[in-house]
């Protein structure tokens, strides 16, 4: 029969509580009798405290970095269907690598609907929380509302600053809806605040030389362009539709083209 496991002295536990080490607080009991019964040295006892903490506190970090990104879908590059991407192999291994968000490059994902556009916009933006990046996902409507809401008690400035302490500000559908005049000048802030200085990934099904058909005024267009080609990395998808593709092969129902 298997001793039960001691509490560790109320000094001890109110010492670790106070310092926040929660997961050695936890393990300590356990470990301590492991430690006597095998023999381990100090330092192996205390090695193994503090790989349990990092660990520990990583997870918290990355479940905190998770919901604070507001991905509205858990996607992963794996779970993309190569066969039937557009997207060339060697340009989404280069984008799985991250390189161009240390390297605060854009990224710029255009092409017809249902082509994967949002899958991967998002799957990257799970790799890098997982890789230890502060992420930011919003589809452009809800962005543009949340700059809108914040002209409302001058606080729009400060959304902005807010958004630049993520490494990555994922943008996706943008052109879904057309932008008036406000709107497209707070996403001309929010770019022209990023530029050098944070990585954008936006997804749109508008190529960018057709961005004047739903960005009202010319010249904020080529301005906000001409920040987010400046350090690109534009990737074109086409085919047709993941998601019709997938209803015929259920049996569904198809549209007739007259």
């Amino acid at each position: 029969m298997t001793a039960a496991v001691a509490p560790l002295a109320p000094d001890l536990a109110a010492g670790l509580r106070r310092l926040k080490l929660t997961a050695m607080r936890q393990l300590a009991p356990e470990l301590l009798i492991t430690a006597k019964t095998q023999r381990w040295a100090p330092e192996e006892l205390l090695r193994t405290l503090v790989e349990a903490e990092i660990t520990a506190r990583e997870a918290s970090n990355a479940a905190t970095r998770m919901k604070t990104a507001a991905f509205p879908v858990a996607k992963t590059l794996d779970e993309l269907d190569r066969s039937a991407c557009s997207i060339p192999g060697p340009t989404l291994d280069y984008l799985a690598t991250l390189e161009w968000i240390t390297a605060k490059e854009n990224l710029g994902l255009v092409g017809p609907p249902g082509t994967g556009k949002s899958h991967v916009l998002v799957a990257l933006g799970i790799s890098a929380v997982h890789a230890g990046r502060k992420v930011r996902y919003f589809t452009a409507a809800d962005l543009i509302d949340a700059l809108y809401r914040g002209l409302a008690d001058n606080s729009a400035g400060r959304i902005i600053e807010n958004l630049l302490r993520n490494d990555l500000i994922l943008i996706d559908e943008a052109g879904f809806a057309p932008l008036d005049d406000t709107g497209a000048q707070l996403l001309f802030r929010l770019v022209s605040a990023a530029y050098e200085r944070r990585a954008l990934g936006i997804a749109s099904h508008w190529p960018f030389e057709s961005w004047g058909r739903f960005l009202p005024e010319h010249t904020t267009a080529v301005s906000l362009l001409d920040r987010l080609l400046h350090h690109p990395n534009v990737v074109v998808t086409a085919g047709d539709s993941y998601r019709m593709r997938q209803a015929r092969e259920r049996g569904g129902t198809t549209l007739n083209k007259k």
